[in-house]
Parts: structure tokens; C-alpha cells; sequence
């Protein structure tokens, strides 16, 4: 690591967003100590926002870019209204709370609710159980998650300790994107020529670009510390299409939780997160003032084909200055940048996913199914459809791109899957004959996996009954590609039972499955050129997307959704919609 010039530290704008939250914690400290409700209200509003030197009118939350945070307990209801203001039909999901018995709060576009259309008011309804850590909402329609998404902080109940040191100050820490397009336009564009979209134009960290993009010093995000005390980061990629390196320079962290999960402790000065996760970091400052600031750096992990934006968003690390030394400045410190893999380290990306166990505890247990019930194997990659008559097509060999899994391509329904399938009119929606694997086995991960590239199409669904243990191998193909894909369950934990490279081996790769301590996500990047293999019970009823959460990936149809039927106790049953629900 060496010293390296950049803008004067004194140009680096500070951004308030930390703090605000920071501000907010103060009052949890003093609330009841039962589970309460806690109320927001979401203004979906267009706001003039100006970074990169390029100033556009974005769709955002209370005019807020990132939005606001939601900020919890464990066992608390959460009420949100939101209430659209703007042209766009718009949804917001709840990344990774289960929704226990609240699937019409869950919030994708057509599949458990249909969108809130121009002048109309939603409100998402659910409570919090048996979830603390961080996770995140954002945009589940089309690609306004490009300015819709802000963090969920979830809180352990009054009067419980994390299981880790007690950090001084917490700050959430947001990855995403800035586009000097309008990102509605980029994806109507790419579907409509069947070629790759746009990238973005600089990645952020809570929505600033910082000091190595063009006229964006001042856009910076700073965190500033006290030697000797330990801040948990709330680490969260918000981003489009990418998964990201992250690290700060000549510091080391220790991980302690993953998409609301505590995890057994484990350093390491980089770290690895796809779209969709959430990790805690601990980060304990030097003991002594350094003679230094350090830049905070993130950029992509790639491994597909088509375009990158292959550049790096970066934070200021900064120690506050002794009282002694006040007429120090920060801008005649040297500023030290951290080493990051190679933008193809898929060695790196494995190792670093292995290192995940979960506590497995008496007090947070590994509930992971021992026997499996139902047994699915699911290729998820890149294909193909035909273009169509009189129209010429930017994809592979004059096709459109399109993503599936097992060579299904989803079809979006213009009702709400949730709504057809709890008042019993499925028929011309979707069908339940979603294939339990691949129909045409073949050498997924070979170098010539299919000599057809062309997909199917569909609304397909699989049915699942209450409390069914279900284990899914997810294969990575080669067709079009071999490359990571960060796939996300919602409604659902699951468990991490297996990962590796080549083609799955029924016989032989499940003798190695952990089935004590396995990591418990709701979102898993798939190896590239690999597989990995999950568990869960079905225990929540209702309608459940599973997709890519590579926006682009999930537009061209890396999506399906299972249907878990009502148990037998009252506790077990989904409950009807409530009387606002949006109407499509």
C-alpha cells in the first residue's frame, strides 16, 4: 500500500446520512420495553439530484438519495405508508424480513401485489420476528431500485447484548450506483433490442461517487473515528448489477453477521458482496492517532460477458485529531489506498464464501433440515429468444438475450400471483408445472454446453405443502457464459449447505454438505461455473419469488416463484389482503 495524492481532504464533503442515523439510535434506547409499532411514511417524489457534474430529476423517497432508513426492534411492527407521488407505477420490498403471515407486505410487482399506481397509497404492514441485524428495502419493479433503496436496521430486544463487543458508534454504509441516464429508458431500450443495457456511470457509497471519479471530490462519503474504539459498519450492496471487492486501506475487520444473521467472528481486510447481501463489520481503530488518512474502496467482481463499468467508488477513513494538535490538517496527511483482487478473482470469491458458519448455539441454533423432503435442481444462466419479424436484434447471433432457470424464462403476469392463487383464479395466470430439474440434461459448466441457446417461456410456479424441507442445488451454466449469479428467496432464510465448482455430482458431492453449522442467508452467489446447494422449511405460507438479483438478469426472466400452502393452525394460514391493496 503506498501514499498517493488525491483532492484536498478539505474538499472532501461530508455526508450527513450516517449521522442522521446515528441521531435516530438514541431514541430506541428509551422505548418501551415491549414490542411497539413504529410508523414511516414514504413520499415516492421526484427530487433534482446532482452528482458527477450531471444534475437529474430522480425518483426518490422524501426526496432522500439513498432513502430513509427503517429502524427497529426485533418483535416490533413496522408500518409504512407510501403514497405515490410520481408517474411510475411503483412497489417496495422488504428486503429479507420473512413476513410471517404478511406475504401482501412483501411487495414485488405482480407476484404478491400489483403496483401502486400515480396518486395512490399503499401500506405495508408486518412485524419483525426473530430477526436482528441489517438488511435493506429498495424498488421492486423494473430498475428504479437505482434511486429507491435505503438501509432496515433491526435492533436486538430491549436489554439484549449483541454477541460481539458492544461498538462504539454504528454506521450504515450503502452501496449503489449513479446514472447520468434515466435508468427506465436504459432497460426499456435493451429489452426492445434484445442487446446488453448501459452501465452505470460511477458506483457510490450512501449515493456519493467520491475522489477517483471526475468532479466528484466534494461528493464524498467521510467517516470519522477516534483512536482506539470499535464502530460496526452496516454494510450493504444496493447496487444494479454487480458484486463488489470492499476494503480500507491498512485496516482489518471482523465480520460478525450476514443478511440478519449472526455468524461465527472471522477477520479479513477484504471482504465480498453481491447484490442483495448485507454483512456487519466490526472495525476496531488504531490505538494511536496515525500519521494517515485511509481511503475506503469498493469495485466490481466480474465474470460475465458484455460491458463493465470497471471503475472504483471510494470513502474517506479519517481519525479526529488529537486537541493537541489541532492545527494539524488532514490535507497534509498522505492518503492510502488498499490492494483489491483482480477483477476476475474467482479463488478469492470461493474462499471467502466458505469462511461463513453460522453461530449454531444454544442460544442462536443452526435449525438446518437434516432429511429432505424435496429435492430440486436448478440451472440458472443465459439463453436466448428469437427476434422478432421485421426488427433486427443486438443479442447473440441476431437474438435477444434472456436469462432462465431450468431453460424457463418467467414471464411477469399481470395480476398479482398472491392474489390469484389466495382467491383461487389461477387459470390463464400461471400454471404449477415448474420442472423439479432440467428437462434435457446436459454438460452444464462444459465448453459446449448446448448447441441450442433458445429458452422457453412461462409463467411456471412450483407447490410447495406447509413445512415441507426442500433442498436446492443451484448450477451455474456455460451457455452464453459461465458466470456468478447472486440468487435471492424471499420469505425465507435458508441455510448454505454445499458449494463447488464443475458440475454438481449427486453421489458424491452431498457426503460433504455442512449440516451443522452452515451459514444462514437470504441471498447466495451462485459459483461461476459452479453450483451451490441450499435448504430451508417451508414454514410461510403464500407466494414466494426466487430470482437473480442482477437487475438485468432478473429482466430478461432468472426468476420463478413457489407457492407453500396453509398449514393447519390458525398461525399457519395466510390472511386475506387488506382493503387497500392495490389494484392492477
Amino acid at each position: 500500500m503506498g501514499a498517493s495524492l488525491f483532492p484536498s481532504a478539505a474538499f472532501v464533503g461530508t455526508f450527513l446520512f450516517a449521522m442522521n442515523f446515528l441521531c435516530i439510535i438514541p431514541e430506541l434506547a428509551i422505548a418501551k420495553q415491549e414490542p411497539i409499532t413504529r410508523h414511516y411514511k414514504f413520499d415516492i417524489r421526484l427530487q433534482n439530484v446532482t452528482r458527477l457534474c450531471h444534475t437529474k430529476s430522480i425518483v426518490t423517497v422524501n426526496g432522500k438519495f439513498p432513502g430513509p432508513a427503517i429502524i427497529a426492534r426485533e418483535g416490533d411492527r413496522v408500518v409504512v405508508e407510501v403514497v405515490n407521488h410520481v408517474k411510475n407505477n411503483v412497489s417496495i420490498h422488504w428486503h429479507g424480513i420473512r413476513q410471517i403471515q404478511s406475504g401482501w407486505a412483501d411487495g414485488p410487482a405482480y407476484i404478491t401485489q400489483c403496483p401502486i399506481q400515480t396518486g395512490q397509497t399503499y401500506v405495508y404492514n408486518f412485524t419483525i420476528v426473530g430477526q436482528r441485524g441489517t438488511l435493506f428495502w429498495h424498488a421492486h419493479i423494473s430498475w428504479l431500485r437505482a434511486t429507491l433503496y435505503g438501509p432496515i436496521i433491526i435492533l436486538p430486544k430491549h436489554n439484549v447484548s449483541y454477541p460481539f463487543p458492544k461498538p462504539f458508534r454504528e454506521i450504515p454504509m450503502l452501496f449503489g450506483e449513479w446514472w447520468n441516464t434515466d435508468t427506465e429508458t436504459v432497460i426499456t431500450q435493451a429489452l426492445q433490442t434484445g442487446a446488453g443495457p448501459n452501465v452505470s456511470d460511477a458506483f457510490t457509497i450512501n449515493g456519493l461517487p467520491g475522489p477517483l471519479y471526475n468532479c466528484s471530490a466534494k461528493d464524498t462519503f467521510k467517516l470519522e473515528v477516534k483512536p482506539g474504539k470499535t464502530y460496526l459498519l452496516r454494510l450493504i450492496n444496493a447496487d444494479m448489477n454487480d458484486d463488489l471487492f470492499f476494503s480500507i486501506a491498512n485496516h482489518t475487520v471482523t465480520i460478525v453477521e450476514a443478511d440478519a444473521v449472526y455468524v461465527k467472528p472471522f477477520k479479513t481486510n477484504i471482504l465480498l458482496i453481491t447484490p442483495g447481501q448485507t454483512t456487519n463489520v466490526l472495525l476496531k481503530t488504531k490505538y494511536h492517532h496515525p500519521n494517515a488518512t485511509f481511503l475506503m474502496a469498493a469495485r466490481p467482481y466480474f465474470t460475465g460477458l458484455g460491458a463493465l463499468d470497471n471503475s472504483t467508488t471510494a470513502g474517506i477513513l479519517e481519525y479526529e485529531h488529537p486537541s493537541n494538535s489541532s492545527s494539524t490538517k488532514s490535507k497534509s496527511l498522505p492518503l492510502l489506498k488498499p490492494t483489491l483482487p483482480a477483477i476476475n478473482d474467482t479463488t478469492f470469491a470461493a474462499n471467502f464464501s466458505n469462511k461463513f458458519r453460522s453461530l449454531a448455539n444454544a442460544e442462536f441454533p443452526a435449525r438446518v433440515p437434516q432429511t429432505v423432503q424435496k429435492h430440486y435442481f436448478f440451472t440458472v444462466g443465459l439463453g436466448s429468444s428469437p427476434c422478432p419479424k421485421n426488427q433486427t436484434c443486438q443479442g447473440p447471433n441476431g437474438t435477444k438475450f434472456a436469462a432462465t432457470i431450468n431453460n424457463i424464462s418467467f414471464t411477469l403476469p399481470t395480476t398479482a400471483l398472491l392474489q390469484a392463487y389466495f382467491f383461487g383464479k389461477s387459470n390463464g395466470v400461471y400454471t404449477t408445472n415448474f420442472p423439479s430439474s432440467p428437462l434435457f440434461p446436459f454438460n452444464y459448466t462444459g465448453s459446449n454446453p448446448l448447441n441450442n441457446t433458445m429458452v422457453s417461456n412461462g409463467t411456471k410456479l412450483v407447490v410447495l405443502p406447509f413445512n415441507t424441507s426442500v433442498e436446492v442445488v443451484l448450477q451455474d451454466t456455460s451457455i452464453l457464459g459461465a458466470e456468478s449469479h447472486p440468487l435471492h428467496l424471499h420469505g425465507y432464510n435458508f441455510f448454505v449447505v454445499g458449494q463447488g465448482f464443475g458440475n454438481f455430482d449427486p453421489n458424491k458431492d452431498p457426503a460433504n454438505f455442512n449440516l451443522v453449522d452452515p451459514v444462514e442467508r437470504n441471498t447466495v452467489a451462485v459459483p461461476s461455473g459452479g453450483w451451490v446447494a441450499i435448504r430451508f422449511h417451508a414454514d410461510n405460507p403464500g407466494v414466494w419469488f426466487m430470482h437473480c438479483h442482477f437487475e438485468v438478469h432478473l429482466s430478461w426472466g432468472l426468476k420463478m416463484a413457489w407457492i407453500v400452502l396453509d398449514g393447519k393452525l390458525p398461525n399457519q394460514k395466510l390472511p386475506p389482503p387488506p382493503s387497500d391493496f392495490p389494484k392492477c
